[in-house]
């Protein structure tokens, strides 16, 4: 049994796929599962001159915090123990960690089969491969076969 699961949030429709994914999961006692939201902070990786949009307002960061606790709202109302985690850095970096740190035994994250496959979460600084860099089963939340698109439809 998995006893400590994270969810990678950003909140998109394909983070909300995992959230969905761990809430059919059995609640247990012994069970937490900890939701990340990691805030790209994309100024370190740009050259001298280069565009540099600003850091995330407060009130923008408040708004990002209110929708993660809205997730773990969700699976709270399941019976789920849930931690919230609002984290700045690389993605790859930053959840990495986290998963060392928490010992974490699953990472649930989403991907809608329109988009690249998970880009976000697999390639991040120096090309660091998300599957490469943690020591946990990885579940990757789809879209179910009555709301994906056709096959041939799909790019």
């Amino acid at each position: 049994m998995y006893k400590r699961i994270l969810v990678a949030y950003d909140g998109s429709e394909a983070s909300r796929l995992a959230i969905d994914e761990c809430a059919h999961l059995t609640p247990s006692g012994e069970r937490e599962v900890h939701i990340a939201c990691v805030i790209h902070d994309p100024s370190a990786f740009v050259l001298p001159g280069e565009f540099v949009p600003e850091p995330l307002l407060e009130s923008e960061r408040d708004d990002v915090a209110k929708d993660l606790e809205a997730a773990a709202g969700t699976l709270r109302a399941r019976g789920f123990a849930v931690s919230t985690h609002l984290l700045d850095g690389e993605p790859v970096d930053v959840l990495a960690k986290l998963i060392e740190s928490l010992e974490v035994d699953l990472l649930v994250i989403g991907h809608r089969r329109s988009k690249k496959f998970a880009a976000r979460w697999w390639r991040g600084r120096i090309d660091a491969l998300l599957i490469e860099r943690v020591r946990c089963a990885i579940l990757i939340a789809g879209e179910s076969a009555k709301s994906a698109p056709p096959v041939a439809a799909r790019g």
